[in-house]
């Protein structure tokens, strides 16, 4: 699978993939990246890719010319490039989003900076928008990495051990259960008991009534849902 990154500002991303799962995702072959950068599209004769909203309003808006440039170029060398845009004003980004996108062979995440990006452009370019969470950044690149780092794990051979995708929270109904190490004790706190015996029928049940547990103290909503 290949990502790519419209960004003003390569730099913030480049690094989140240099080191840990994703760097041995790339030079394992299972992911690519590459970045482009509307700047190097504009025709404006100051290299501005900003300008003042119409109708009044604080702040600069991404301008349209760059970021439709920038696309047709990306769709000219990879016509199902299938372009994402982070926004606050969106659906949210889910698990199930994450396991459906990582099907596709080449994603691009758009990141809007200032006050964002031209309406023009997102209605006429972007196959999906999406939100992370209900508050604003300075930029779109980090939901742009949260959502990348979320669907490479789903890509096949990503994970050396496919299991790790299966008992983690979201992909079913109810929250991941608590987990614990060695040493069994520390600080004076043991872990559950039931988890020392072996009893891996138990060990599976003490599991399951501690993922329903925290389900129902964090997230009531998806309790609500058993």
């Amino acid at each position: 699978m290949k990502f790519t990154f419209l960004t003003l500002f390569p730099n913030i991303i480049k690094g989140y993939f240099s080191d840990s799962i994703l760097k041995r995702a790339i030079e394992d072959g299972f992911i690519s990246i590459d970045f482009t950068n509307p700047r190097d599209y504009t025709t404006n004769k100051h290299n501005k890719v900003d300008q003042p909203m119409i109708g009044g309003g604080a702040g600069m808006l991404m301008t349209p010319q760059p970021l439709f440039d920038s696309i047709k170029a990306i769709k000219n060398v990879s016509p199902n490039a299938y372009v994402i845009v982070a926004t606050p004003v969106a659906k949210p980004f889910r698990q199930n989003d994450a396991k459906r996108l990582a099907k596709k062979e080449h994603l691009v995440f758009v990141s809007g900076r200032y006050e964002g990006l031209d309406e023009r452009f997102i209605e006429e370019m972007a196959d999906e928008l999406f939100s992370i969470g209900d508050f604003i950044l300075t930029g779109g690149e980090l939901p742009s990495m949260v959502m990348s780092d979320a669907i490479a794990r789903n890509v096949d051979g990503v994970l050396g051990n496919s299991d790790s995708l299966t008992v983690e929270s979201f992909e079913s109904s109810v929250l991941e259960a608590p987990s614990f190490s060695k040493p069994k004790i520390y600080n004076e706190i043991t872990v559950p008991s039931e988890l020392l015996k072996g009893n891996h029928g138990k060990i599976s049940d003490l599991k399951n009534a501690m993922a329903r547990c925290k389900t129902k103290y964090f997230r009531p909503d998806m309790h609500k849902q058993l």
